[in-house]
């Protein structure tokens, strides 16, 4: 399969005028989502009512869109299932593994590990009892600390806030031969880089759907469990979707059948029309060629921002085989710089305490916008025009 990212980007609603390197924090929205989305609200619910979710097929959605999702992050037919948040997933998900290592009471992350993710496991830790405990590592460190009482690694695969990637062959192999299970979050790989659960031999995998994957704000989540655990898995979140059989309202949990267990809530039909329009986008891209384009844009912007300024220093792996679909730089004053950018039309984030971030996604960045988002940026760092109160001024949501 070939991928031409020129027609790619026409499939994408961007704003004229702005250049957009934060798909890895909110993915643009698809051209052909609106439609979707709004048959989904005029002719399905519009004109269905309830009888929706069995005409429209909505009820089969989280199963038949988590099959498509699959083949994105190297996963089996039947392992991946959609529906809830990602932090929920990562609990649910997280208390399954413990359970089945009922000898052992650690679960392994590293200090840059997602801090939602973390406090679910804090939360989880404190409910099971005092001896059971969240244990974190600096990220280089993860693999030596695999110990005999882990019972869960719990990783996410690209980190937030620097790109730096974990590898996921060399971890797996390594909590499986101390005798633990793996959780991988996905969120900042799903969509971003090949991913390759099946291969790696993973034991579980989370990750949301509205970076990369582009199904809007507040998407859901996904969740994977190896084909090999599906039948011993006893979801702790047991919600009346993931019952063997929801509408016989039996009073009594009887897990349903395979990833079907994993169900929590009912599913977020819209958000699941505008993912399924975006999905029709993915069904075209290769994963390796993605990769490739992925890695020539973060070099151009790194080496263009370096040959502009010395003000910044490179918080991501110099290495791009190191990194994932996104680079961060420090800045003291790392904010302000980041509103200054977006005034001139750039858009990428901040994430504290000093990281300026930009993600590249191949789908819709060309080259010539990662030049000229470098070329604004040292031009503001030149001549300090980040230096105002206005850009000064902490927003909510950062």
């Amino acid at each position: 399969m070939t991928t031409d990212f020129t027609a790619t980007r026409a499939l994408f609603d961007l704003p004229e005028g702005v250049i957009y390197l934060d798909g890895n924090s909110l993915g643009p929205l698809p051209v052909a989502a609106k439609a979707r989305v709004a048959r989904t609200v005029e002719q399905e619910w519009g004109q269905m009512l309830i009888r929706g979710w069995n005409a429209a097929g909505w009820m089969e959605m989280p199963r038949a869109l988590g099959d498509r999702i699959a083949r994105l992050i190297g996963a089996e037919p039947g392992s991946v299932v959609l529906g809830d948040t990602l932090s929920i997933k990562v609990y649910q998900a997280l208390a399954s593994a413990l359970e089945m290592r009922p000898d052992r009471r650690v679960v392994l992350s590293d200090t840059g590990n997602f801090p939602s993710d973390l406090y679910m496991a804090q939360g989880l830790c404190a409910t099971l009892g005092a001896d059971y405990a969240l244990r974190t590592v600096a990220p280089e460190e993860v693999a030596a600390a695999i110990g005999p009482d882990v019972a869960v690694v719990m990783l996410t695969e690209v980190d937030y806030r620097t790109g730096r990637k974990h590898d996921m062959a060399a971890l797996t192999r390594a909590a499986h031969a101390a005798g633990a299970l793996i959780l991988w979050d996905l969120a900042h790989s799903a969509g971003a880089l090949p991913v390759e659960l099946a291969k790696a031999g993973a034991d579980f995998a989370v990750g949301c759907t509205y970076k990369y994957l582009n199904s809007g704000p507040g998407g859901p989540a996904f969740v994977y469990v190896a084909p090999r655990h599906q039948d011993r898995v006893r979801p702790a979140l047991s919600g009346w979707l993931g019952h063997e059989a929801p509408f016989a309202f039996d009073p009594d949990y009887r897990p349903g059948a395979g990833i079907e267990r994993m169900r929590v809530g009912t599913p977020p039909i819209l958000q699941l029309a505008a993912l399924e329009a975006s999905l029709d986008i993915w069904d075209r891209v290769d994963m390796a060629a993605l990769r490739a384009r992925s890695i020539d844009l973060s070099e151009c912007f790194i080496a263009a921002v370096e040959a502009g300024t010395d003000e910044l220093r490179l918080a991501s792996p110099r290495d791009p085989a190191a990194r994932g679909s996104q680079v961060s730089f420090h800045h003291p004053e790392g904010y302000a710089v980041m509103q200054a950018l977006i005034h001139r039309g750039v858009i990428g984030d901040f994430r504290a305490p000093d990281l300026l971030r930009f993600g590249f996604t191949p789908l819709f960045t060309t080259v010539e916008e990662v030049r000229r988002a470098a070329e604004i940026l040292c031009e503001i760092l030149t001549t300090e025009a980040w230096n105002t109160p206005a850009f000064k001024q902490r927003a909510k949501v950062t």
